[in-house]
Order: structure tokens, then C-alpha cells, then sequence
């Protein structure tokens, strides 16, 4: 796109960015500051500031319905699959039917042909069900051949479905309200473990790190005590529990697969950042 102005070319790059030619052709390190003010440079980036925010909203949408492992209708991804940015969020995820089975890698949507799944066998199949799940991985009978499976395809998810760590059930579920399989993880300041609940996404109320999980149409709350002292005195992660819509704490035994994944997984990131002797928080 020409800018009419000292014969430069305007457009944008592969990376969202504005990018500029001279009038030999020329590509340039940098948009040129004369051009700063100009109206087709300032167009191209509020087009690239939609676009990123577009993409953004895609990816948002799909991991809560992974999260949530909410039922999708495949008319709605054969609708938004012509959409780049929809179909970059949604290529090689891991796709099952409405009942949870015929898994397969999605790589096409078509609306007379379905979706076209990449399965363990190696073989296209189509899709044709009227709704289809985007399951959490703990969810997934065959995680570890998908996951085999995904390295030999050289998949790469935007959403982190199959590289996601999970935690299962034990067989032996103990009894009780609370874990401590993550407790004693020691930070030198509360400030600290406060920041990483921060850059992970996880909220801190009444002394606790929570995460919402909606599993099974409700709201459980997994938690885990991180300390209500002063921000610069030392603390350690303490119990992990959740609590169910009512609030009050769920025997451990009635904790749904997802919700036991992802409480586990906030109470092991948290583990992970304490303070080893002779090294610096992470």
C-alpha cells in the first residue's frame, strides 16, 4: 500500500507488525518517523491492533471450552475455520465426539464433510456429530499415545492442551478436606509468592491462592494457603482444598478429575518458585 508520501510502501507483516519499502523496493529496519503521522500508517496499525486483539479473544474462547471440556457445536467451528486467525487457535487440537470418543487431531473443517481428525492410527477420519469437545487432557484415555503421536506429527498447539501437566486421582483417594502434598514451600517474603500468583494467572483471597474451576456445570474453588502476614515477612505455602458452590470444603474423594488436576497443578507452580537454600526464588 502506497502512502503517497516520498514513494514509500506500507503493509503488514507476517508478524502483525507495519513494515515499509522505499521507492526502490527497498525494505526498511524501521517505519520511518516522517511517516509516523501518516493516515495509511496509522490504519495499518489499528488493523494490526484489532487483529492481535481478535486473535486473542479466539485463543481465550478455546481454552475455556477445553477447560470447561464444554460441548461445541461443529457448526461453529466449520463457520469460523476460513478465519486465520480462529484456525491457528484451533489446528491440532485434540477433538472427540459429543460421548467423548473418536479423538483425533483436528485438521479441517468442512461444512458438508465435517471435521477431519488425524487418529491414532495415523488415518483421516471425518467428524459428523452434531456437537464435538475440546477435552482437558485428564480427561484424555489415551494421553500419552496423543501426546507420542503428536511428537511423530510435529504438532504445535497454541492452547496448551497435550503439553499441559496433569495430576490424577490416586487410587487411594485419602479421606479428608485437605493436601499436603505441596505445603512447606518457604519464601523469604510473602510479596514474593504474591508475584508469582500474579504472573500465573492466579487470584489470592483471605490468605489463599484460588482457582475457579467450572466442572459438570458448577463452580468448585480450589485453594491453597499462602499466608496472611505482612508482605515482606517470610511464608510457606500451606494445604490445598477446594470448596465447592455452597463454599464449603469438598471431601477430597468428591473432587471431579479436572478440578483435582488443575488445584494441584496452581499448588505445584506455586511449590516450585519457593526459596531453595543457597538459590533465589523463581
Amino acid at each position: 500500500m502506497e502512502t503517497g508520501a516520498g514513494g514509500y510502501h506500507v503493509a503488514l507483516g507476517e508478524d502483525g507488525r507495519v513494515v515499509c519499502r522505499d521507492a526502490a523496493g527497498q525494505q526498511l529496519e524501521s517505519v520511518p518517523p516522517q511517516l509516523g503521522d501518516d493516515p495509511v500508517v496509522a490504519r495499518l496499525r489499528q488493523l494490526a491492533e484489532w487483529l492481535g486483539a481478535h486473535e486473542r479473544r479466539c485463543q481465550e474462547d478455546v481454552e475455556r471450552w477445553m477447560e470447561r471440556s464444554l460441548p461445541v457445536p461443529t457448526a461453529t467451528i466449520t463457520g469460523v475455520w476460513a478465519d486465520e486467525a480462529w484456525r491457528r487457535v484451533l489446528r491440532d487440537l485434540v477433538v472427540t465426539g459429543a460421548d467423548g470418543t473418536a479423538a483425533g487431531f483436528l485438521r479441517g473443517a468442512d461444512p458438508e464433510r465435517g471435521l477431519a481428525l488425524v487418529g491414532l492410527d495415523g488415518d483421516t477420519v471425518h467428524l459428523t456429530d452434531g456437537e464435538i469437545r475440546i477435552p482437558h487432557p485428564v480427561l484424555l484415555a489415551d494421553l500419552d499415545e496423543l501426546r507420542e503421536l503428536a511428537v511423530e506429527l510435529g504438532v504445535s498447539q497454541r492452547v496448551q492442551q497435550l503439553c499441559r501437566e496433569v495430576w490424577h486421582h490416586p487410587a487411594d483417594t485419602p479421606d479428608g478436606t485437605e493436601l499436603t502434598t505441596y505445603a512447606g514451600g518457604r519464601y523469604e517474603e510473602l510479596r514474593e509468592l504474591l508475584g508469582r500468583c500474579a504472573r500465573l494467572g492466579y487470584q489470592v483471597r483471605d490468605g489463599h491462592a484460588v482457582l475457579p474451576v467450572v466442572e459438570g456445570g458448577r463452580t468448585v474453588e480450589a485453594r491453597l494457603w499462602v499466608g496472611d502476614v505482612q508482605e515482606w515477612d517470610e511464608c510457606e505455602t500451606g494445604a490445598l482444598s477446594w470448596t465447592g458452590p455452597d463454599g464449603r470444603m469438598l471431601p477430597l474423594a468428591r473432587v471431579g478429575p479436572v478440578a483435582w488436576s488443575e488445584g494441584m497443578r496452581m499448588a505445584a507452580a506455586l511449590y516450585a518458585g519457593r526459596t531453595v537454600e543457597g538459590e533465589e526464588a523463581a
